[in-house]
């Protein structure tokens, strides 16, 4: 016998017999006959689109006097020792498997169900709406099973990443990304046999939960072995799907679909508790703990790292870029690119010819242009300028609170003759700052209080490490 929240499954000889309970959760409701044999009978039409070999047959239930009192989904019986959640704790090689699965929902997803009611279920608003009632599902056991803060923190991180990304997730309704999906891909429920992986018992009872971003429906598995303790299995799996299907998946969009797969899972894990099941409040804590790390990792983050010439801001700065995953954004090479550039000298002084106020503005302005799109799809962003102006730090701020990214801002500092020297050694650099420019920026450097400073004097390795503390101790 096997008992989940919803459902009983007996196992008999070669066969597997599951029936579901008579409960309301709310969000679903099998406490009618009808309404049992409605959900049983979806279940082996839906599950035969990845499983046809496995659900085999719908069975009534009669009573003494001949009337219907249930239903039976008649299924396979699967081996145990396959079952994809039992390997994972062995510690058995299934990368083989995995591939050979992500193969598969992709194949599957593309031929999928598509159309306008699929793709309203993928909108920002629907996916918000998922969240609000996941969060009203598990709300009454706050207190009990896991702490407000860790609630109150996963609500408001997880409603912003949405509110600010309407553009990206738009944008992937558009391109035909959100299909019926599995809907519930649990390594409990995934089958790995010598023809081929089984995924059975998607989610039938509700189909507009199964209308879901292609990636969200494969991040359920990657979020699942997370769980198992696979965390890199899980990523090489969502690794595999992305390239499979030739989506451009942000790193953000990733984390932020773990995440809510996790606190799905959470509140099924309190509901279970709810049931009688001591263990399942451990596990609903864990998730939790699993979605919120998720959302600070999937954090939109906007740096600010600025400085005087020659103190090694840029080096600073693409390193961050780098470890963060993020786009580099630099106002020296963005000014060269500006319209009419070609024809304003470059080493006309500070303040003069490409560096006259006008031009300067303007750069900043295509700078925070090109930030927030990238912001608006889900990317991180690291903006490498000097930010001796503090309206334009100002902007930056606006910028970051419009696009619902966490902005942290960076001063690098050397001391002048490090900083001068470093000026001097220059060969073919993008930026055309002399030590006459330095000296002239230096008396009109705005104070910067909002700035975290970085010394920048010895060697880059120290000064990239101190920063990078600095952004991973404001998450």
């Amino acid at each position: 016998m096997a008992e989940s929240h919803t459902a009983v499954v007996a196992f008999i000889g070669d066969r597997a017999y599951k029936v579901k309970k008579p409960v309301d959760f709310g969000f679903l409701n099998f406490t009618s006959v009808e309404s049992r044999k409605v959900a049983c009978s979806r279940e082996v039409e839906l599950n035969r689109r990845l499983a046809p070999d496995v659900y085999l047959d719908l069975s009534e239930v009669l009573d003494g006097e001949g009337r219907s009192c249930d239903w039976i989904v008649v299924m396979r019986r699967m081996p145990p020792d396959r079952r994809l959640a039992t390997l994972v704790e062995r510690g058995e090689d299934v990368r083989s498997d995995l591939q050979q699965l992500a193969r598969k929902l992709v194949s599957f997803h593309s031929t999928a169900k598509r159309g306008p009611d699929v793709e309203s279920a993928g909108e920002p608003a629907a996916l918000r709406r998922r969240w609000v009632d996941n969060f009203t599902g598990a709300e009454p056991f706050v207190g009990s099973i896991f702490d407000r803060d860790t609630f109150e923190e996963i609500v408001w991180r997880a409603l912003d990443y949405v509110d600010g990304r309407a553009r990206l997730l738009g944008d992937r309704v558009r391109r035909g990304y959100v299909v019926d999906g599995h809907g519930d891909l649990q390594a409990e429920d995934v089958f790995c046999l010598p023809d081929g992986p089984r995924a059975l018992d998607c989610l039938e009872f509700d189909d507009a939960l199964r209308y879901v971003d292609g990636l969200d429906d494969a991040a359920f598995l990657a979020m699942d072995l997370e769980r198992l303790g696979a965390a890199e299995l899980g990523r090489e799996f969502l690794g595999w799907y992305a390239e499979l299907s030739g989506s451009q998946v942000p790193r953000s969009l990733a984390d932020h679909y773990i995440a809510y797969r996790a606190f799905v899972r959470c509140k099924v894990a309190c509901l279970r508790h709810e049931q009688g099941v001591e263990s399942a409040a451990d596990q609903a804590r864990k998730l939790a703990g699993m979605a919120l790390d998720h959302l600070r990792s999937g954090q939109v983050r906007l740096v600010v790292v600025g400085g005087l010439p020659g103190v090694g801001k840029s080096t600073v700065a693409g390193a961050l870029a780098d470890r963060m995953g993020g786009v580099l954004l630099r106002t020296d090479q963005i000014r060269r690119e500006m319209p009419h550039a070609a024809d304003l000298d470059p080493g006309a002084g500070y303040g003069r010819g490409l560096y006259d106020r006008a031009q300067v503005h303007d750069t900043y302005g295509e700078m925070f242009s090109r930030c927030r799109r990238l912001m608006e799809y889900g990317e991180s962003v690291v903006l490498d300028a000097s930010w001796s102006n503090a309206d334009e730090r100002e902007a930056a701020r606006a910028l970051a609170r419009e696009g619902r990214a966490m902005i942290t801002e960076l001063r690098c500092d050397a001391p002048r003759d490090v900083a001068m020297a470093r000026l001097a050694a220059r060969v073919d650099d993008v930026s055309d700052a002399t030590g006459a420019v330095a000296e002239e920026m230096a008396g009109r450097f705005a104070a910067w209080p909002e700035a975290v400073e970085v010394d920048t004097a010895g060697e880059a390795e120290s000064a990239v490490a101190a920063a990078w503390r600095i952004l991973q101790a404001c998450r």
